[in-house]
């Protein structure tokens, strides 16, 4: 689609706001909450206490309400799509508490990292917890293709964090390994959300293909965005600390494209701060300043944004209305989100 069409698609909705979403999806996340709640309960204390401390923490819910949003746009008739947003929810948390015990984490959605509290092994074992309550809710939908769709993203989703962690301090990844990277990582599981939730009320095919499109796009659009705050951002706003990705030596865009922009001048400092993981007070803001000098950090928005726009682009298959205009809304909160 040329940029006059995706601007056509754009231009009776410019507002970045998911408060459209959340009032529409209300009385389905009721439901999907209430699966939440008794699908993580378990005769082992530690299990629901550990589960609840992150889940009750709150967090966006885009994932499962991208799901439901999904389904509804595609005239859902049944509630199977409760369920598979309810699995979205477990596999994306479960990823979460494997990723801080990974990262070494200190801060998840505000709150002390799960595994400074009970222990990284409790944190692992209860995250593995959450995944096979994820392919119970999954089998009990029948439906073999939302099965499909949702185990492969969580095997990518481990794919793309391996990667990651192979990739680490890495001065030499290219903005294409990047992508690869975050495709399998996070826009992974929003496209299956969206995907599922298509198919769960039996949508057309080239329904579901647009919705697997958008929820794609969406991803990529919504790591870039947080790749930035990680740069930019305040830790009381992020619930986690900024400058994290930084410490860990995550070749982010942000980081691909200063280092790009600061090559002769600034090698030293890379070769040091994230070939060698030798960060010392002070290189953080140093590295944010580049940041901000060399316009990395708008040229990763720039990027981001022109994945929303495909992400919104990918709805035009529907015809307009309240769900259409609020899966566009969405795209573009992704974009300009500043938590």
């Amino acid at each position: 689609m040329d940029s006059a069409n995706i601007e056509t698609v754009r231009a009776p909705v410019a507002k970045a706001d998911v408060n459209a979403l959340i009032g529409l999806t209300a009385a389905d996340m009721i439901k999907v909450n209430s699966l939440i709640t008794a699908r993580m309960q378990s005769e082992v204390p530690v299990i629901p206490a550990l589960a609840d401390h992150l889940i009750a923490a709150g967090g966006k819910r885009l994932r499962p309400l991208l799901c439901v949003a999904a389904a509804r746009l595609c005239d859902v008739r049944n509630d199977n799509h409760h369920r598979l947003a309810a699995a979205v929810e477990f596999i994306h948390t479960a990823t979460l508490l494997h990723d801080d015990v990974v990262d070494s984490s200190s801060l998840r959605r505000g709150k002390v990292a799960a595994h400074l509290i009970w222990g990284a092994p409790s944190s692992v074992l209860v995250g593995d917890f959450l995944f096979a309550r994820a392919f119970e809710l999954m089998v009990e939908t029948g439906s073999l293709r939302a099965l499909d769709i949702l185990s492969k993203a969580a095997a990518v989703i481990t794919q793309g964090e391996v990667l990651q962690l192979m990739k680490a301090f890495d001065l030499n990844l290219s903005q294409a390994d990047y992508i690869e990277i975050i495709s399998s990582k996070t826009a992974a599981l929003f496209s299956a959300a969206s995907e599922s939730g298509a198919v769960s009320a039996g949508a057309s095919e080239d329904r579901i293909t647009a919705l697997y499109s958008y929820g794609l796009n969406l991803g990529l659009a919504f790591q870039i965005q947080d790749d930035v705050l990680d740069y930019q951002g305040d830790a009381a706003d992020l619930g986690k600390n900024a400058g994290d990705d930084f410490a860990e030596g995550k070749s982010t865009l942000p980081l691909i494209l200063v280092m790009q922009a600061t090559k002769g001048s600034e090698d030293a400092f890379w070769a040091r701060t994230i070939g060698e993981r030798k960060q010392q007070v002070g290189d953080f803001a140093h590295a944010q300043k580049l940041m901000i000098k060399s316009g990395a950090l708008e040229q990763s928005r720039a990027i981001a944004r022109g994945y929303a726009d495909k992400a919104r682009a990918a709805l035009s298959i529907f015809d307009p209305g309240a769900w259409r205009t609020a899966l566009e809304n969405l795209a573009l909160f992704s974009v300009e989100r500043q938590t």
